[in-house]
């Protein structure tokens, strides 16, 4: 099974990772020896392989044989059927062809040629859009030669943006040079902003990010920068948290992904691999 299948089924399981609350628990403990006892349910009779339906299971069970929907029905949208499994909604195309999973990171795939629609369309923007941050208003680490060049929206408070930074120099022996762009989390005004303004006016950047991310002061300066379009240019890409990692051709790689790990993805991605994208 590629990659991109196995992307799907991660957002499909999420429900699936939440613990339990304690209560519920404590419930379900405490009846165990009845519950033991109690009937398996009669298996639900299948969809005849011709009908939306059938095609409809037949596409989920390309994901993952074991699924077994609560639900399969007519969906609200024509042309859809509306499958819930473990508590997460999807929309299979009629043909069985395309999985619509919405929510806030919701995706379009399209199963025959195991692809994220959603992904590629909104890589293709980003690709564009990043575009309008010149060269001379990033951060930039890189090793001599870089095989790859990537972008990360950073904020010099979050964790995982330290962590990333921290961890530069090996990054940079992967063959990847780390471009940065500023979005401070904590809204345009706040401390925080003020903080990346100071490291974006320095004399030198580059040190004045480090000591700012190692919580060393940074001289407070003035001057005209593009932190606020870049922090405008991070909504339209689509971030909901920092770090946010894209590759060349705009697609997103994760957050804070290791170095190895990240060369890995880029490889991947490189060769065309499905699976190179965030998971």
């Amino acid at each position: 099974m590629k990659r991109t299948t196995l992307a799907l089924l991660g957002l499909v399981s999420l429900a699936a990772c939440a613990q339990a609350p304690q209560g519920a628990a404590a419930d379900a403990a405490g009846s165990q020896a009845a519950t033991a006892q109690a009937p398996a349910p009669a298996p639900k009779a299948a969809p005849r392989p011709d009908t939306p339906e059938g095609r409809a299971l037949a596409a989920l069970r390309e994901l993952d044989p074991n699924i077994e929907p609560d639900r399969l029905r007519a969906a609200p949208i024509p042309g859809f059927r509306e499958a819930i499994v473990s508590g997460q909604t999807l929309y299979v195309s009629d043909d069985g062809r395309y999985v619509f999973i919405p929510g806030v990171n919701g995706a379009l795939f399209d199963i025959r040629q195991q692809k994220n629609l959603s992904e590629a369309s909104l890589a293709s923007l980003r690709r564009e859009l990043l575009q309008e941050i010149p060269k001379s208003e990033r951060i930039v680490f890189a090793p001599p030669d870089p095989k790859y060049t990537v972008t990360v929206f950073t904020d010099v408070e979050c964790g995982y943006c330290r962590k990333l930074h921290q961890e530069i120099a090996e990054y940079n022996r992967q063959g990847i040079a780390i471009e940065y762009l500023a979005f401070p989390r904590m809204g345009l005004g706040s401390e925080d902003y003020r903080k990346m303004v100071a490291v974006w006016c320095a004399p030198d950047r580059r040190r004045a990010l480090t000591d700012a991310k190692n919580d060393r002061p940074v001289p407070v300066r003035e001057c005209k920068t593009t932190v606020n379009q870049q922090y405008a240019l991070g909504q339209r890409v689509g971030l909901t948290g920092t770090p946010m990692i894209l590759a060349p051709d705009g697609t997103q790689l994760g957050g804070y992904v290791p170095p190895r790990q990240l060369r890995e993805r880029l490889d991947k991605l490189a060769q065309g691999g499905a699976g190179a994208g965030a998971p």
